[in-house]
């Protein structure tokens, strides 16, 4: 029997809001949104006093379980149990929580009617927005709330704007939410006020630079050389295209 679903957690509002702009085909967009699911997870685990920050060497910080505070969600459970063992700090978290944190929440918010499956289930994470839940556009104004400054916003509003601002995402949301000097001002400050957002951040930049790198490499394996005179006149052509 299926159990029954509580409250959505943070990491389900993440996904709802940028699923649109992260196919599923899109592996350097994959790899850039683990480590942002994975913030938000250690931020609702944060929220919950379920986690704590630790000082590290240099200024870092280091997270640890708080053992007399088990989690209930599964989603968080698991990621809490998974720094049971020890203190991690918060980049190794994210690395380690992250990676297996789409599929679940996809199927969360496909059980809420917030999204539907565009694949059979089993065949893939791909999932898009249901507009008729209107879930989404809610979560929209609470994140343009914060960003326009409101005054005593909860802490979880907080948490879910500055994991959005860390995805490197929250310009495509305009006009959602409009992306002015105020907004981006504001965006960096929360980015600085919640440090699983921070870590995130770093994380999504290292992401992208990577998959760029790496597109480099291949279009530059993918030109004629010099040496290779069957190259341009179309002898060899490496991965034959129909």
């Amino acid at each position: 029997m299926t159990p029954q679903l509580g409250p959505p957690i943070l990491a389900e509002d993440v996904l709802l809001l940028v699923t649109r702009f992260v196919p599923a085909a899109d592996v350097a967009g994959e790899h850039a949104l683990f480590p942002v699911l994975a913030a938000a997870v250690l931020a609702d685990l944060g929220l919950g006093s379920h986690v704590r920050m630790l000082p590290g060497r240099g200024g870092s910080a280091r997270v640890e379980a708080v053992a007399e505070r088990e989690p209930a969600d599964e989603v968080l459970h698991v990621a809490w149990k998974s720094l049971l063992a020890r203190p991690r700090g918060v980049q190794a978290a994210l690395a380690v929580i992250g990676p297996t944190l789409r599929s679940p929440l996809l199927d969360r918010l496909v059980r809420r009617g917030d999204l539907r499956r565009t694949a059979p289930e089993g065949a893939g994470p791909a999932a898009v927005e249901n507009e008729e839940s209107g879930r989404r556009a809610g979560l929209v104004a609470v994140v343009r709330d914060v960003l326009a400054g409101k005054a005593d916003a909860p802490r979880r509003d907080v948490a879910l704007a500055a994991v959005l601002s860390a995805s490197g995402l929250l310009r495509r949301f305009d006009p959602e939410i409009s992306w002015t000097s105020t907004v981006i001002v504001r965006a960096g400050e929360l980015e600085r006020e919640v440090p699983e957002a921070g870590a995130a951040a770093e994380a999504v930049g290292r992401a992208v630079a990577t998959a760029l790198v790496e597109n480099v490499i291949v279009a530059a394996a993918a030109l004629p050389g010099p040496d290779r005179p069957d190259d341009r006149k179309g002898g060899a052509r490496g991965l034959e295209h129909p």
